[in-house]
């Protein structure tokens, strides 16, 4: 029989491999493959012009792991049923290169420190160094620790990959950023925007 402790940090060693940031750059590209899937309609009879094919487009690219997909669901819904003929697009918004990057290190270091600890491994010898007492600590309450390490750097993984954007673009056209007016937009405003590009039919026009 396999300790059930043994398991525990066999089950939070696995799952370190898949924390927030690992899937957050998956969702990335699986959320707008499916978004872009499911809102391919038939075109073919539409004689305008625009970034996709005779579709006048409104792309949300906003932050996942901010909880902004409810938000997108909610106004992709509202905006199919008030401007059928507008194809709505989203995805997430990337963090920079140097946070994605900083946020994997992190995930990684997160793994090997929860492998170490559970494993009870002293590399502190192999430096010369005695074991400090944090780390004989961390090794006589394995499963506590390795709780602490993970969802400690769950957190900073998340604050580095979260960026709080909820970006709108009308044919690729930037009409709403919430990383300079610090909000999302209220339906009436998103209408508005929306209303007035339609009105003066955009630049893509044939």
């Amino acid at each position: 029989m396999v300790p059930s402790g043994a398991l525990v940090l066999i089950a939070v060693c696995c799952f370190s491999f898949i924390g927030p940031t690992f899937m957050s750059s998956d969702y990335s590209e699986e959320s707008s493959n499916k978004i872009l899937q499911n809102n391919n309609v038939d075109i073919k009879n539409d004689d305008r012009k625009g970034p996709v094919e005779g579709k006048q487009t409104l792309k949300f690219l906003y932050c996942y792991s901010c909880g902004y997909q409810k938000a997108f669901d909610h106004y992709s819904s509202i905006l199919e049923d008030k401007y059928p003929e507008l194809n709505i697009v989203g995805a997430n918004y990337n963090p920079s290169i140097m946070h994605l990057i900083g946020a994997k290190i992190l995930s990684v270091a997160k793994m090997l420190t929860i492998i170490a600890i559970g494993s009870g491994v002293n590399f502190f010898e192999y430096i010369g160094k005695d074991q400090p007492n944090w780390w004989i600590w961390c090794v006589s309450n394995k499963i506590y620790a390795c709780l602490v390490v993970f969802f400690g750097s769950n957190m900073f993984e998340g604050m580095l990959i979260s960026t709080g954007a909820f970006e709108l673009y009308f044919n690729d056209i930037p009409v709403w950023s919430k990383l300079q007016t610090g909000r999302i937009p209220q339906p009436i405003e998103l209408f508005q925007i929306i209303d007035n590009y339609l009105m003066f039919d955009s630049p893509y026009t044939s």
